[in-house]
C-alpha cells in the first residue's frame, strides 16, 4: 500500500502497518467480507468517516488481490468519477475485486502491469482531455506508450454533442489502446450529457463479462455493508429545493452586463461543499423563447408528446424537459435531413471542422428553425432534441463563512443575433424569474482537482469576470481559517466603474492583510485593451518569485481564449525570469499541473 496516492489512507504509520498485516494473504471473498465488516463498524460509530473516504480505503484493500478490475476515470465535472464508482460497487456486489482510480493519480507507465482496465473519460471543450487526464492522455498518444497485448479494456466516453469533436478523447483512447495491442472486451460507448441510461447499460455489460474474464465463480456474491449518512442524499436524480435568499445585481447601471450575486439557503439539506466545488441548477427554458419556437413551428403547445415513456404538454416539454438554447449535432443532422436544405447539408459536411464548430456555437435551435424552415410534427420535433441538462456554476462562498448557504455569481446571457433577441437558459432563469423566497432545485458537484493547498502555501488566483467566483470562496475560507499563506488575485473585466465585481470586499481584504496583492485589468477603460494576461507579464518578476516560493496557481473562467492566453503569459514569465526556452517552460507548467500546483476550472 506504500505506493498509494497521498490521502487515500487516513491512518498514521503504525495503523497502516497493522492494516497491511491484517489483510495480507486474504482472498478476494475474504476481503469483500472484511470490507462489509469495516463498513458496519463505521455505521455504528458516532465518528464514522464520510462514505467517500471509506470507498477509497476499501478500494485500496481490495486491490491487494491480483484478480481485479481497475476502473480509471478522467472527469471535468465529477460525472466520470460517479460512473466509475458505480461500476466498482456493482463489481464488488458480485464478489469481484475492483478499484476506481483517477487518471491524475495513476502512473501511466503502470498500465502495462494491468490485465483488465475500463476507462470512463470525458472530453472537455473542443476535443481536449479533462485536466485530470491530460498527462495520461499525452503519454498514451506518445512514443513512450508501451506494448499492451496483455491488457483487456473498454472505454465509456462522455461528451457534449453541441461540440464538433464530440467524445474525441474517448475515441482517441479507444483507438490508441487497440493500436498498442490491447484487446477490447466491449465496444466503445459514446454518451451525451444525458448519459445516465447508456452508462448504466455499459456498467451492466461490463459486470456480466467479469466472471469469465477474471476466472471468478458467478455465484460468489457477498453483500457489502456500507456506512450511510442519516440525511438523505441530494443529487442529480434527487435535487434539493433551495430557497432564494438574495438575488442582487452587482454590475452598475452603465454596464453592458447583468451579473447577479445569488444566495441560496441549503439549511436542513445535509448538503456540504468545499471551496472549488460547483452547484448544479435544474433549469427551465425562457418562456418567451418557448412561445416564439411554438409560433415559428406552427405547433400547439397543448399537444401531448411522449418523452421517455412519459406524456407532457408540448409547451411544458419545451420549458423543462428539452434543450432548446443549444444545438446538438444530432438535432442539426435530423433537421438537415428533414428540410433537405443544401446549405445546411454543406455546413454539416464541410471539410474544415471550424465551419461546423462556429455554426454550433453561434446558433440556437430557433435560429435553425427560422433559417431553414420546414414542416414538422410535435412528436417528431421533440424526438430531435436532447434532454435539458443541469447547468453548473462555481460556488462563490465559503461554507465556514456562510453556514447553510451557497452563493453564486451569475452573468445573465442575453444578446441579439439574426435580428432577434436571444436568452440563455439557466442564467436568465436565475436572474429574471427567481425572486427572494422562491425555490430552485440544486445539487453539489464536487471538484477535487480545484482545491486550496495547505494553509501556509501562497496562492495566485486568476479569474476575470465571473471567473472570480471560486476565488471569493477561497479568500473567505482562508480568512475564516486564519491561514498564513499569501493571496494574490488577478481580476479583469470591461470597465472599472461598472464591472468591478465584489470591489468593496476585495478592498476590505486588502486592508486586513488577507488579500496580499490585487492586480486588475479593465479592458475598455483605455484605447488599448488590457487583460489579465497583460498584468501577469507586467508583474513577471514577482509572479516568478511567488512560484519559486512554492505558490499554487489557479485559473477560472473562459476556456476558449482566456485560459490559453493566461497559459501563454505564464510560459512567457518562466522564459523571461527563469532563463529557459518556451518548450521547457511549457513542460514546467505541465509538471506543476501534475503536482497539483496549477489548477484550472475553465468552461
Amino acid at each position: 500500500m506504500s505506493g498509494l496516492p497521498a490521502g487515500v489512507l487516513p491512518l498514521d504509520e503504525e495503523q497502516t502497518i497493522s492494516l497491511q498485516s491484517a489483510v495480507a494473504g486474504l482472498t478476494a471473498q475474504q476481503l469483500q467480507w472484511a470490507s462489509g465488516y469495516v463498513a458496519g463498524l463505521a455505521a455504528s460509530s458516532k465518528q464514522a468517516m464520510p462514505i467517500a473516504s471509506n470507498e477509497r480505503l476499501l478500494a485500496a484493500i481490495v486491490h491487494a488481490d491480483e484478480k481485479n478490475l481497475t476502473v480509471l476515470y478522467g472527469s471535468q465535472t465529477g460525472n466520470g468519477e460517479e460512473i466509475a464508482l458505480q461500476l466498482v460497487d456493482r463489481a464488488r456486489a458480485e464478489g469481484i475485486a475492483a478499484t476506481a482510480v483517477s487518471l491524475a493519480d495513476f502512473k501511466p507507465a503502470n498500465l502495462k502491469r494491468e490485465s483488465l482496465v475500463t476507462f470512463v473519460i470525458s472530453t472537455h471543450g473542443e476535443g481536449d482531455p479533462p485536466d485530470d487526464a491530460e498527462l495520461f492522455h499525452e503519454f498514451l498518444l506518445s512514443k513512450k506508450a508501451p506494448e499492451l497485448s496483455s491488457l483487456g479494456y473498454s472505454v465509456l466516453a462522455l461528451g457534449d454533442s453541441s461540440y464538433v469533436n464530440f467524445c474525441q478523447t474517448g475515441r482517441e483512447l479507444d483507438a490508441r489502446l487497440a493500436e498498442l495491442g490491447a484487446k477490447r472486451i466491449s465496444a466503445l460507448v459514446e454518451c451525451d450529457l444525458d448519459y445516465e441510461a447508456y452508462a448504466t447499460e455499459w456498467v451492466g455489460q461490463i459486470v456480466s463479462l467479469l466472471p469469465n474474464l477474471l476466472g471468478v465463480r458467478e455465484n460468489a456474491v457477498i453483500p457489502t455493508l456500507r456506512a450511510v449518512d442519516a440525511v438523505a442524499t441530494f443529487d442529480k436524480s434527487n435535487p434539493f429545493a433551495a430557497e432564494v435568499l438574495v438575488n442582487q445585481k452587482i454590475t452598475g447601471g452603465d454596464s453592458s452586463k447583468d451579473v447577479r450575486h445569488i444566495e441560496l439557503s441549503v439549511e436542513g439539506s445535509g448538503l456540504s461543499y468545499e471551496p472549488g466545488d460547483s452547484l448544479a441548477v435544474i433549469t427551465r427554458n425562457p418562456p418567451q423563447l418557448v412561445t416564439e419556437l411554438l409560433d415559428d413551428l406552427a405547433l400547439d403547445g397543448e399537444t401531448v408528446v411522449a418523452i421517455r415513456d412519459q406524456d407532457f404538454r408540448l409547451r411544458d416539454a419545451l420549458t423543462s424537459e428539452l434543450e432548446i438554447t443549444v444545438i446538438t449535432l444530432g438535432f442539426l443532422r435530423d433537421w438537415a435531413a428533414l428540410s433537405g436544405d443544401e446549405e445546411l447539408a454543406s455546413i454539416l459536411n464541410a471539410s474544415e471542422p471550424a465551419v461546423l464548430g462556429l455554426f454550433l456555437e453561434n446558433h440556437q435551435v430557433i435560429d435553425v428553425v427560422r433559417l431553414y424552415p420546414t414542416n414538422v410534427g410535435a412528436q417528431a420535433f421533440v424526438a430531435m432534441l436532447r434532454h435539458l441538462s443541469p447547468r453548473s456554476y462555481s460556488i462563490s462562498s465559503s461554507p465556514d463563512a456562510n453556514p447553510d448557504e451557497v452563493h453564486l455569481t451569475v452573468a445573465a446571457v442575453r444578446y441579439e443575433a439574426f435580428g432577434q433577441e436571444h436568452w440563455g437558459s439557466a442564467s436568465t432563469y436565475l436572474a429574471d424569474r427567481l425572486q427572494e423566497g422562491d425555490a430552485v432545485s440544486v445539487y453539489v458537484e464536487r471538484n477535487s482537482r480545484f482545491r486550496l493547498p495547505g494553509e501556509n502555501v501562497p496562492i495566485i488566483m486568476i479569474g476575470p469576470g465571473t471567473g472570480v467566483a471560486p476565488f471569493r470562496a477561497f479568500v473567505e475560507q482562508r480568512a475564516e481559517q486564519g491561514s498564513a499563506g499569501d493571496n494574490w488575485l488577478f481580476f479583469g473585466d470591461r470597465n472599472f466603474d461598472s464591472d468591478f465585481l465584489y470591489q468593496l470586499e476585495w478592498q476590505r481584504y486588502l486592508k486586513r492583510g488577507i488579500l496580499t496583492r490585487l492586480d486588475v485589468a479593465f479592458s475598455r477603460d483605455q484605447r488599448q485593451k488590457i487583460y489579465v494576461q497583460d498584468r501577469i507579464r507586467e508583474n513577471s518578476k514577482e509572479v516568478f518569485r511567488w512560484l519559486e516560493r512554492g505558490a499554487a496557481l489557479y485559473v477560472c473562467g473562459d476556456s476558449k481564449r482566456m485560459a490559453g492566453d493566461v497559459n501563454d503569459a505564464l510560459i512567457d514569465v518562466l522564459v523571461q525570469e527563469g532563463g529557459i526556452d518556451a518548450e521547457a517552460a511549457a513542460a514546467k507548467l505541465k509538471a506543476l499541473r501534475g503536482e497539483g500546483r496549477y489548477q484550472r476550472d475553465v468552461y
